[in-house]
């Protein structure tokens, strides 16, 4: 992407209910393209790790299916893309939730696509049932199409998989709802700018397809080159 004559790195965010595949079709993006990937639910699990304050006041919400603060998560998120060099392509997957989210990143970054994953909330329900993680680096597993090798263990770690709380039917019928209610409304907010892309399908091998192409299209030719080489290498 250029402003004038000066190159400026291809900034995207990836939106969806929970559930839609965005860790999926993320880390494929991450894979294919070489793009930082920056979750919130990744950032906001480590803060809980390490035992921070603001870990341990998210955790209260995750744990009952409800948004973190939209201070705590804008702190969090700003900080985190402050440490991007501002020629590395980024995906922000998680984040923004809000308007209120929205309208900051705005003034702080320039977004030049929003990828949506439009997945029915039907199949949503279906598929968290069967979702089982790892806890300690949040990979995520489905027993329907993307299983573990080993059933019950971390593919990386043989460390035993659970199915968090807030994957439990009534947390996800709260977690859908509040999707619904606060962050659905941004997909008209990106509309209006012309920078929204959707995706509809039921499974992630239906929708990675279609992200992969328009992906090829749009991508700064450096980030295109790199997705050939890793083809090259690994045929």
């Amino acid at each position: 992407m250029r402003i004038g004559n000066i190159r400026k790195a291809f900034h995207a965010i990836i939106m969806g209910p929970p559930g839609s595949g965005k860790g999926t079709v993320s880390g494929r993006i991450v894979r294919d393209f070489q793009i930082q990937h920056l979750s919130s639910g990744d950032l906001l699990r480590a803060e809980i790790s390490r035992k921070s304050a603001l870990g341990q006041e998210g955790k209260k919400y995750i744990e009952t299916g409800k948004l973190v603060p939209d201070g705590l998560v804008i702190d969090l998120i700003v900080a985190s893309l402050t440490k991007v060099p501002q020629s590395s392509p980024w995906l922000l997957d998680g984040f923004p939730r809000t308007m209120t989210q929205a309208k900051e990143l705005s003034k702080k970054q320039h977004i030049d696509s929003v990828i949506n994953l439009d997945v029915p909330f039907a199949i949503i329900r279906e598929r968290l049932s069967s979702r089982w993680t790892h806890l300690p680096s949040g990979r995520v597993y489905n027993i329907g199409f993307n299983p573990p090798k080993v059933p019950g263990k971390d593919d990386i770690t043989g460390e035993p998989l659970l199915q968090r709380d807030d994957d439990k039917p009534e947390t996800v019928q709260k977690r859908l709802e509040t999707y619904e209610n606060q962050t659905a409304p941004l997909l008209e907010f990106y509309d209006a700018q012309g920078i929204l892309h959707n995706y509809h399908g039921t499974k992630t091998d239906e929708i990675w397809p279609k992200v992969k192409e328009y992906l090829m299209n749009v991508l700064p030719q450096q980030c295109v080159s790199k997705k050939k080489e890793s083809i090259r290498a690994s045929g």
